[in-house]
């Protein structure tokens, strides 16, 4: 019998004239969390979930369920706040893609992540995406936004056991580098208390890009703008005069106003520099949707999808009431979930694309410092003293600069913006995999290498 949330086809386009088959399992639809505010309503988070291809869609699960097990489950969220995850799926990292023309024509692609893993795009928090609440019910912070999610992650697998025991890695970018770190935690110690003999089998997490200590992001963004020639002197000078009271703000403790105050350096900062595209310094766009917005609306896929037909997809980038409900979490530091994950044992992955000014590469490198720094005086030494390796191809620029100790490791990929599984798409993969199945990231530490006589540092080839 098949499971009432299968997948088999999707329609090709906007107009529903053709289809594009599924070519592994594939299950989409709402899960259903009883709302703790309203008692007797219920909140539905949406997912789609996408087989590894290692596994053979055509031999029953019972008769390949050792591999199925043993095979990582990613979970896939786009941040925002109030961004589907299914922009993750068309447009970074899925194994479907949506064309940039008006009859939103979606293809099949060669760079999905779902190759040798499985992958499962949520939609959360309520009011993102597909997901909806009975009585229009949002969260105010991360933690019950964790609650909501694991106990809507505990339901799929009551629908799916045979992916319940596979190692399960949370991933996502941007804002999700706020969502990631509480979903974590939560599982954690829910796993901990076990109090309902139920473990989900979590092993890491990785975040791309992640919007973690936003105070350090906003600072650093105006430094770059003015660093690649978008401002002027006397404009850096009256953003940090802005920066100050938003720094007063935050100390304060006063977070709606410092998100307001935070949020308008941001769009000082991009007027300033003639509205360059914040998550890739090079660009006056962001990346297109197309015509996805009005794909995932048609009657057609969500009748493919398993979603009511009245149930509107919701998309948002830091506007709309997910944004607004959670205003005192916007500015909120939440390193310190990372330094207790990383003290947990929990295998972690950051990565950042080199061109993003929202939340690029140095907020990622000093935050990582701030933690191993707090940690002590020779773990910091041991992960300032950890060899940056360049990342090589076998011929060409390198694919990134790669560092790496215990269970922590960091990447910068050259030549990307924010959504690096967009710009970068071979090489995103190729880096999600080894640091999931420990393979090597083939490369050499230029600060061992011989030096010429010329003083310069030796090329490699």
């Amino acid at each position: 019998m098949s499971a009432a949330d299968l997948v088999t086809s999707i329609p090709a386009n906007l107009f529903n004239t053709r289809s594009v088959d599924v070519k592994t399992r594939s299950y989409a639809g709402h899960v259903h969390v009883d709302s703790t505010e309203h008692p007797g309503t219920a909140n539905h988070l949406f997912y789609w979930f996408f087989e590894s291809q290692t596994c053979n869609p055509h031999v029953a699960v019972h008769d390949q369920q050792e591999l199925i097990s043993g095979t990582p489950l990613l979970i896939w969220l786009n941040g925002g706040p109030g961004a589907s995850s299914l922009l993750g799926l068309f447009l970074e990292n899925g194994p479907l893609t949506i064309g940039d023309d008006a009859a939103g024509t979606v293809s099949v692609t060669a760079n999905t992540w779902n190759q040798e893993a499985h992958v499962v795009y949520w939609d959360q928090p309520v009011g993102t995406g597909y997901s909806h609440s009975d009585v229009g019910e949002y969260v105010q912070d991360e933690k019950t936004l964790a609650r909501m999610f694991r106990e809507g992650l505990q339901k799929f697998f009551d629908l799916h056991p045979e992916y319940a025991r596979c190692p399960l890695y949370v991933c996502g970018e941007s804002y999700a580098g706020k969502y990631v770190p509480a979903i974590a935690l939560e599982i954690d110690e829910h796993n901990r208390r076990n109090a309902d003999g139920r473990r989900i089998n979590l092993k890491g997490i990785s975040v791309g890009n992640g919007w973690i200590r936003p105070e350090l992001s906003i600072r650093v963004l105006i430094d770059y703008a003015y660093t690649t020639g978008f401002l002027g002197i006397s404009q850096k000078q009256s953003l940090y005069t802005a920066y100050a009271a938003y720094q007063e703000a935050l100390a304060k403790g006063k977070m709606a106003k410092a998100t307001k105050l935070g949020n308008d350096l941001v769009t000082a900062t991009l007027a300033y520099g003639g509205n360059f595209d914040l998550y890739d310094v090079r660009r006056w766009d962001d990346l297109p949707m197309g015509a996805l917005r009005a794909y995932l609306d048609s009657e057609a896929v969500k009748e493919a999808l398993h979603v009511p037909h009245d149930v509107p997809w919701e998309c948002a980038d830091n506007d709309g009431p997910v944004a607004e409900w959670l205003v005192n979490d916007n500015m909120r530091d939440c390193s310190e979930d990372y330094a207790e994950l990383l003290a947990r044992g929990c295998k972690t992955l950051l990565y950042t694309g080199n061109f993003d000014t929202a939340c690029g590469y140095r907020s990622t490198e000093e935050i990582l410092d701030d933690l191993m720094r707090a940690k002590g005086d020779q773990e910091h030494a041991e992960w300032r003293n950890a060899p940056r390796l360049i990342w090589t191809q076998a011929q060409g620029n390198p694919k990134g600069f790669v560092r790496r100790l215990g269970n922590l490791t960091q990447v910068s990929v050259p030549d990307s913006g924010h959504q690096v599984p967009a710009f970068q798409p071979e090489v995103c993969r190729e880096m999600l995999y080894n640091w999931l199945f420990d393979r090597p990231f083939p490369g050499y530490d230029p600060q061992q290498l011989p030096k010429q006589r010329n003083g310069s540092g030796a090329r490699k080839g």
